[in-house]
């Protein structure tokens, strides 16, 4: 395979599967289906899966060459991993908490790897149908239903208030602390899934702080968004976010910000610091 990709192209077709995905997605929503649990005692539905047969098939058929990591194939060794250069890597159901809790807030989450960082992304909402989409060097953008679709912007903070994205199902004390620790006047939205990320990039919320365990497939075609959109997706320590660097596919600590003026380095200190 070239190493120039069309990105652009690419990016047009990730976004049909992502819809075609969702589509298998809604079919499952409307009916009353089933919940088992994985090995990590994490949520699986039909929806999961079918989403997954979708996707994977998909990308198999426009780059057979590029592998894919799926949430629903992680069987894949760290040995193998290492060896990829390139590869798509996917969330087919991002939320499936909120999909079993039936309140709309769950994505499809599609990004292309290379060289350990997300260079094309794919976020989309199957309840709305909204998606939200980048690829390296090109922008963000949102597109709407029978819409065409508009760039994206991360927004500089106000002097005196914030907008703090939270995690629908996962608050915690971590959360809390942080929260504490500024000053200004907050304004906290909970929403589920990478949704919080697109929110910042999108200039609707100021950061999205997480003190609590994700994988990679969960923020890789968000961080590209976010990245796109002129923010940043970093680890506590203010680096962006690698991925397959490591046997473990979980993320550090991270934080999701589109202001890099503010010092968020200082409120998370005092997170951390007061943790036992």
């Amino acid at each position: 395979m070239s190493n120039h990709l069309n990105l652009t192209t690419l990016l047009d077709t990730v976004n049909q599967m992502a819809q075609t995905a969702a589509e298998r997605i809604m079919e499952v929503y409307a009916t009353p289906f089933e919940v088992t649990q994985k090995s990590d005692k994490s949520p699986l539905t039909l929806a999961d899966m079918a989403a997954h047969e979708t996707i994977v098939t998909g990308l198999k058929a426009i780059t057979p060459d590029l592998p894919v990591l799926s949430e629903e194939s992680t069987d894949i060794s760290a040995e193998e991993r290492a060896s990829w250069q390139r590869y798509w890597l996917v969330d087919p159901l991002d939320g499936t908490r909120e999909f079993i809790k039936r309140n709309g807030e769950f994505t499809v989450n599609i990004a292309l790897i290379d060289d350990h960082k997300p260079i094309l992304g794919v976020v989309y909402v199957p309840v709305t149908n909204v998606s939200y989409f980048a690829c390296q060097g090109e922008g963000a953008f949102k597109c709407l239903p029978d819409s065409s679709p508009e760039p994206i912007r991360v927004r500089s903070c106000p002097k005196n208030s914030l907008i703090v994205a939270g995690s629908r199902s996962h608050a915690n004390q971590h959360l809390q602390k942080f929260l504490d620790s500024v000053e200004e006047e907050i304004e906290l939205v909970s929403i589920g899934s990478s949704l919080k990320c697109c929110l910042v990039a999108e200039g609707k919320a100021d950061i999205y702080p997480r003190f609590g365990p994700t994988s990679e497939w969960d923020t890789a075609a968000a961080q590209c968004v976010v990245e796109q959109a002129g923010g940043y997706l970093t680890d506590i320590e203010m680096q962006p976010l690698r991925y397959n660097t490591k046997e473990s596919l979980l993320n550090p600590y991270f934080l999701v910000f589109g202001d890099a003026n503010k010092d968020w380095a200082r409120y998370v200190a005092q997170v951390i610091s007061s943790t036992p």
